[in-house]
């Protein structure tokens, strides 16, 4: 049976149950032992993974508005355009110096106006760009006048008919390149704007490295992020980021791996690839998919730092995609790969007089960022990946030995290539092992009890990237709909049930533009103006808010609770905030009745019960982002057990002091 029939079929039967009866089903007796021995939860159990998919920087959590900037596309004038009734009165022309010592920035355009009215170019954006009434934008241009030129610039903001929302001036001087700056405001509130930049009369100027901000990024900072995109991350509270991918680290082509080392310093001087989502998809082809990297690794790093989370970057091994070219590095010419990442421990960690740490220093942070975990590979699977993640391991252990390495399970949960990678991998006895599951949501009911008989030892998981999938992998047709994620948070009590085993877990991926994305279901939806979290983004918030810091046993008739009756559960100890947290799922379409008996529990004893829950097919949406959201209320147990009532297909966190 296929992804889709399974998936049919399981709702199906859940839409039956529910038409048969509306009654509650009997009691069902639950019990807790806060005081029994547990394993320790990790305070990197509930993460985030980013991977640049779906614009998901340029276009998305970086803030920068002006697509190809700098003219460094594949096609230099993409995403620009003369200005129609300007057009004929002057003319643009590409410079492409060929500078071996500028190989990340070549381009430049050259704008002459032959007339007093001026010529000009507009650039569209990223699908647009999105203004705010009211909103200040930084505007920046390194320019140069030619010749004996002395004309000026005006940048303008339009709305989509062309009406102006705001304007500034610029005026060149000389003919060495030198930076200019101006603010502009918006006097309207527009989803896809454009901007202009013209000469106001005859002459000729030399542009590059045209940007513009809004001022409103994350913490304000110039040349920053998308607030409202990171503050749905900060209020997860993840345990962990995960970055920067994702098949982008493999790259379709070795020519095309993300190299950490070209994403740090001065944004012109970060050499620009193309993306390797740009042609992925047939049935999403996205041309002008690049990456300018400005968010780099020092970026990401200090994103980490912001939102309380450790930094877990990824780093090629010497394999490309093996979905693609498979292209590898041999292994006497691997050397290089290896020491990027000893280099990338320094950049992370070194003091601010090491080389690397030095440079970390000059980006503004002298502190060390204490970086604790490092991936080698991501998705590579067979002998040829076991071949080169020992060499890595064996030189980073040597320097490094409290460095935690991740390593990757492959592209399944199971199959030969999973076998062989975890076989080889427990062998070698690995710290962490990369598994991934993209499965439809019979799968993660089904898979509740995954990891309870799972073998124990030195050898952890990492759930680093799993969505339930309406329709079936890779389908522009999936959704995020509840049922998915209902199907994920059941998964997750297993997750957490067995913290001995998993100590990271995360949903991939993360960020989608609603008119530019590769890849569905994702977690958080963007457009110009908006961001949003899914179904899915809630249960991960309420898992993450909620993590504790000890396992509790939480039994059915002595068993743990992975599906009897459709009902799933876990339960942890925050011994800090002194609270028992239950976490329960009922996945089935009737109300349950569940007794709660804890320990030291009796009447009056105060609790609360947060719950999420909606109609199987129920989506949050821009215009109303909060259909599927968690509600609480505070409740008193009547006698020596809490009696609560599970909505159908529900999620619940139940919270008890102790």
């Amino acid at each position: 049976m296929n992804i889709t029939s399974l998936y049919k079929a399981s709702l199906l039967s859940l839409c039956i149950s529910a038409g048969s009866s509306v009654t509650a089903q009997p009691l069902k007796v639950l019990s807790i032992d806060s005081k029994a021995a547990g394993v320790a939860v990790q305070p990197t159990m509930w993460g985030v993974f980013f991977e640049d998919i779906n614009l998901g920087a340029d276009g998305g959590l970086y803030a920068e508005m002006i697509k190809n900037r700098s003219f460094e596309f594949d096609t230099p004038f993409m995403g620009w355009s003369e200005m129609k009734e300007l057009r004929g009165k002057g003319a643009y022309l590409v410079h492409n110096t060929g500078s071996i010592e500028r190989k990340a920035n070549r381009h430049y355009v050259r704008l002459e106006a032959t007339e007093s009215s001026g010529y000009g170019i507009v650039n569209e954006g990223f699908r647009g760009l999105g203004l705010k009434k009211d909103m200040q934008y930084n505007f920046s241009v390194k320019a140069r006048q030619v010749g004996v030129s002395k004309v000026g610039l005006r940048v303008e903001l339009l709305d989509d008919t062309g009406q102006l929302l705001g304007s500034a001036e610029i005026q060149p001087a000389g003919n060495e390149w030198t930076e200019y700056k101006a603010t502009l405001s918006s006097k309207a509130t527009v989803m896809k704007a454009r901007v202009q930049v013209r000469l106001t009369g005859p002459g000729i100027v030399d542009l590059d490295m045209l940007s513009l901000f809004p001022q409103d990024t994350w913490k304000q900072r110039p040349g920053g992020l998308r607030a409202d995109m990171v503050q749905l991350l900060a209020d997860m509270k993840p345990g962990f980021l995960r970055f920067p991918g994702g098949c982008i680290v493999e790259g379709r082509t070795l020519d095309e791996r993300f190299q950490w080392k070209k994403t740090i310093g001065k944004p012109e001087d970060r050499e620009l690839i193309i993306n390797r989502w740009n042609v992925e998809f047939k049935h999403r082809l996205t041309p002008d998919y690049f990456q300018s990297f400005g968010l780099g690794f020092f970026e990401y790093f200090q994103l980490a730092e912001d939102i309380g989370a450790e930094a877990l970057p990824i780093l090629n091994c010497g394999m490309a995609c093996q979905y693609n070219t498979g292209e590898v590095v041999p292994m006497d010419q691997l050397d290089p790969y290896i020491q990027d990442a000893l280099d990338l421990i320094e950049f992370a960690n070194g003091p601010a007089d090491s080389p690397w740490g030095r440079r970390r220093a000059e980006m503004g942070h002298p502190a060390p960022f204490n970086m604790k975990m490092l991936g080698v590979g991501n998705e590579n699977w067979g002998p040829q990946y076991i071949e080169r993640v020992k060499a890595f391991t064996k030189v980073l252990k040597e320097r490094y030995p409290e460095i935690k390495l991740v390593n990757s399970g492959g592209t399944d949960p199971d199959g030969a290539k999973f076998e062989f990678l975890n076989g080889a991998l427990r062998v070698m006895d690995a710290d962490i092992i990369d598994e991934h599951y993209y499965r439809p949501p019979a799968w993660f009911f089904a898979n509740a009890g995954r990891y309870d008989n799972y073998k124990r030892g030195n050898t952890k998981v990492f759930a680093g990237e799993y969505a339930a999938q309406s329709k079936t992998i890779a389908s522009s047709e999936n959704r995020n709909t509840w049922y998915c994620a209902l199907s994920e948070a059941a998964f997750m009590t297993g997750l957490e049930r067995n913290a001995d085993v998993v100590t990271m877990a995360s949903y991939a991926p993360l960020f989608a533009h609603a008119d530019g994305w590769q890849w569905t279901p994702d977690m958080i939806w963007v457009n110009n103006l908006k961001a949003y979290g899914t179904p899915n983004y809630q249960v991960q918030k309420l898992f993450s808010l909620n993590k504790g810091t000890r396992t509790v046993p939480l039994l059915s008739d002595g068993r743990p609770l992975e599906g009897q009756d459709s009902l799933y559960a876990s339960a942890v100890l925050d011994e800090r905030k002194k609270v028992l947290i239950m976490k329960l799922v009922n996945g089935g379409g009737v109300s349950q009745r569940v007794s709660l008996q804890v320990k030291g529990t009796r009447a009056g004893t105060r609790y609360t019960q947060t719950v999420l829950s909606a109609a199987p097919e129920a989506l949050n949406s821009f215009d109303n982002p909060e259909q599927v959201s968690p509600v609480s209320q505070e409740l008193r147990a009547t006698g020596p057990a809490m009696n609560v009532t599970l909505k159908p297909y529900s999620f619940n966190v139940i919270s008890v002091p102790i």
